[in-house]
């Protein structure tokens, strides 16, 4: 009885995971007939959870929406809490992939009547930003639509702006959502231009899945964080920021690692390089270090540090 019911709840969980599974896959992946896997899922309906199956060559199972939320145990109120909180969480450093992950677990097996509500309250609520900046605002819909993609390795279609202004119609293979810094990217292989490319989701809007679906192929890169940044790299910017920091580069790198790179000179500083398309934001990162700094370039940099410095005294 108990391997049985250890069994359900691994099915259950795998249920989750993917939006359709092939019956002989997820038997392999229990290690279980497919007949005892039929039983399987007449127990999971028995206590409430509709999978739905379908017969044929591509036939399998997948759990329909308006499950209840396993292995929770929450109320129509606490639902919609949930769900807009995690909406909220899309815009917190640290917790923002995560928070995408389960929004789009939660969003496959809400009801339609909580969806309804979960829209109708964030239509009415306004997210408190730090600097009020665009980035931040990035439509939760958006995101769900696109990892829910992502995880069910399903084509989009959407539309992107490039930076120079023009649009176009793009169909792409989704591989992952990459948050860095304040802007959340897709790094996904592009079907027109047969390459990977990275989407700032800013810029894309009405993503779309197509229905069809892919076999995922290898990202030219250790992982879809470093292949962002590498792309990120290459652009061309109007500054190139070398300081010397008077700390340790082990503490620098855990402040404001993720934006930048940090080398150790000796063992009380270390020297930093980033790029941007302002000043501000470097400023800023290098003010949350609480040391000295030593600028090497650009000589601008210098000049506004000087320049916010006094407005600072004058405060």
């Amino acid at each position: 009885m108990a391997n049985t019911s250890s069994r359900t709840l691994r099915l259950l969980s795998l249920l989750q995971t993917h939006r359709h599974w092939p019956g002989g896959e997820l038997a392999e992946r229990l290690g279980v007939s497919v007949r005892t896997l039929r039983r399987d899922v007449d127990r999971l309906r028995e206590l409430g959870y509709p999978v739905e199956a379908s017969r044929g060559v591509d036939g399998g199972y997948q759990l329909a929406a308006g499950a209840a939320l396993p292995p929770l145990v929450i109320d129509d109120e606490e639902a919609v809490a949930l769900a807009v909180g995690l909406q909220a969480a899309t815009r917190v450093e640290g917790i923002a992939e995560a928070s995408v992950r389960v929004l789009a677990k939660v969003a496959q097996v809400m009801p339609a009547r909580l969806r309804r509500q979960v829209d109708a309250l964030r239509a009415v609520t306004v997210p408190a930003t730090w600097d009020g900046s665009a980035e931040e605002g990035i439509d939760p819909g958006v995101l769900t639509v696109i990892a829910l993609a992502c995880r069910d390795c399903e084509r989009l279609r959407f539309s992107y702006t490039a930076a120079d202004g023009t649009g176009t119609g793009r169909e792409a293979e989704p591989h992952r959502l990459v948050r860095l810094g304040r802007r959340w990217y897709l790094v996904a292989y592009d079907l027109g231009r047969h390459d990977w490319r990275n989407f700032r989701l800013d810029r894309l809007s009405a993503p779309e899945p197509t229905g069809a679906r892919f076999r995922p192929r290898e990202l030219p890169a250790a992982d879809a964080a470093e292949f962002v940044r590498s792309g990120l790299q290459e652009m061309p910017r109007p500054y190139r920021i070398e300081v010397l920091v008077d700390a340790p580069a082990a503490a620098v790198r855990k402040l404001i690692g993720r934006w930048c790179t940090v080398e150790e000179v000796d063992g009380e500083r270390c020297r930093v390089r980033m790029t941007g398309d302002s000043l501000e934001w470097p400023i800023m990162a290098l003010g949350s270090v609480e040391a000295d700094i030593h600028v090497v370039e650009p000589p601008e940099l210098r000049t506004r540090l000087h320049a916010w410095g006094a407005r600072f005294s004058r405060a």
